[in-house]
């Protein structure tokens, strides 16, 4: 049928090649938990991530199986059977995130970066906890906002309120001792 609905992006590749380039992607976010990439093939990346997370929260032999064949690397199976699967246990869904950044590359294709949420590198939760420095050092109450990404970054994260408040006491120390650089100078990474 001629104009139907669209099911997924082809991302201008042959189907062999768009499944290779889709597992390579989630391979990697897997093995950094952080990845930069265009738009449109980090949402893709998300929907084959999503399912291979849930695969790992069933835990069984065929998921294992199922799992094993998506991924480059082996070696990365036991890194999402125990602390992925640990790590979104309570979680009902949405394990990574894409956000949207400035174009990488020369040809201005919308980029986005798709990483793991609840991680190490979770962008919210840096920028939530300098949000929090901010309003601290200004003296200003929690607004909306900042409450709400309070509320979404500490929901599913194992000691989430404790880990925020350690990240905002590294930040305020870093930005004492820096002095009051620009934006971004100082910026701590748990």
């Amino acid at each position: 049928m001629a104009g139907g609905a669209i099911k997924y992006r082809h991302l201008g590749r042959s189907s062999a090649h768009r499944q290779a380039l889709l597992r390579n992607l989630v391979t990697s976010l897997l093995e950094h938990e952080s990845i930069s990439t265009t738009w449109p093939k980090a949402k893709e990346a998300q929907r084959l991530a999503e399912k291979l997370i849930t695969l790992a929260k069933r835990n069984s032999e065929a998921s294992r199986a199922r799992a094993q064949s998506i991924l480059f690397k082996p070696a990365l199976l036991p890194k999402l059977f125990s602390e992925l699967r640990e790590r979104y246990r309570e979680r009902p869904g949405g394990y990574t995130r894409v956000l949207r950044i400035e174009p990488l590359k020369t040809d201005q294709a919308p980029s986005a970066i798709l990483e793991l949420v609840d991680g190490p590198r979770d962008l919210r939760f840096v920028m939530t906890a300098k949000a929090l420095v901010r309003q601290r050092r200004e003296e200003r109450e929690v607004n909306e906002v900042t409450a709400m990404n309070i509320r979404k970054v500490t929901r599913y994260r194992a000691g989430g309120e404790e880990a925020l408040e350690r990240l905002v006491g590294e930040l305020s120390l870093a930005k004492a001792e820096g002095g009051e650089g620009k934006e971004g100078e100082g910026d701590v990474v748990s």
